[in-house]
């Protein structure tokens, strides 16, 4: 029996279920493989917003992605909530260590309120994490800080995606939810742009950058090219946009289990 891939992700804590860690759990299992995590910070949050949050020591985040990877054969990762540029920069040396192809969240804010990311960790971001990394899939929120210009419409987001680029990461996704729900991938190796169409659909969006961004990398680690993957992903958030349900007093967050739950005769992830 071959094995399933193993999909690592090194990100925050969510007390309230609906971001971070859970939800990057969630949606690697209900695509049916197998998540590992490293948690880089433990948050005090609801679906009203961020209260405190506690970094957790680079030793101990260094000791979570060693013991995983050390024993799993893990290739693909993802990364969420590096609240630090101590801890951008230590998961920059993991990456490399471990010669992982990581997948960047860019988490600055939450969905709910509250922000994440400290102002000089974008500049060790930019220049430690973002030259070994895959992909990186900015808002247009955070494609703005990324870039340093202001998005307004597709084409300032494509500029932005280029600019990114100059990183060193190979290819850029600026999500569209914030704009007018496409999503933009510019391929910096061939020069070229991919629009992925979308619409607005009602329901909740906590969490939903990073469930997108978990279901990209677990897609990746299937096999499918980065348009495949996207697409896929992009149609794994609808879903869980859609099947959202308010448990809260605040910004509902997305159910990654809308899509399996609503179609039990879906027994494969190749379905999607």
């Amino acid at each position: 029996m071959s094995r399933i891939p193993v999909i690592l992700t090194i990100a925050g804590s969510d007390s309230g279920g609906g971001a971070g860690i859970e939800a990057d759990i969630k949606t690697i299992a209900s695509l049916g493989l197998h998540p590992a995590c490293a948690i880089t910070s433990v948050t005090a949050q609801n679906t009203q917003g961020v209260r405190s949050a506690y970094d957790i020591p680079v030793e101990a985040i260094t000791a979570q992605i060693d013991a995983v990877c050390e024993d799993m054969d893990i290739t693909w990762a993802k990364s969420g909530m590096l609240s630090s540029s101590e801890i951008t920069s230590n998961v920059a040396f993991m990456v490399k260590k471990h010669k992982l192809k990581i997948i960047v969240d860019p988490v600055m804010a939450a969905e709910a309120g509250g922000d994440l990311l400290r102002k000089e960790a974008v500049i060790t971001l930019k220049e430690e994490l973002l030259p070994v990394s895959e992909v990186v899939t900015p808002n247009i929120n955070e494609a703005s800080i990324l870039a340093g210009i202001e998005i307004q419409n597709v084409n300032d987001a494509e500029s932005a995606a280029k600019i990114i680029s100059k990183t060193g990461v190979k290819y850029v996704i600026v999500t569209g939810g914030h704009l007018d729900g496409s999503d933009i991938i510019y391929d910096s190796h061939n020069d070229s742009y991919t629009t992925i169409s979308g619409t607005f659909v009602k329901g909740g969006t906590h969490g939903s950058g990073c469930t997108y961004s978990s279901a990209l990398t677990s897609f990746l680690a299937q096999g499918y090219s980065i348009d495949e993957a996207a697409r896929k992903a992009k149609i794994f958030v609808v879903e869980a946009i859609k099947g959202s349900v308010p448990i809260g007093k605040g910004v509902g967050p997305v159910n990654q289990l809308a899509w399996l739950l609503n179609r039990p005769e879906r027994c494969t992830r190749r379905d999607l």
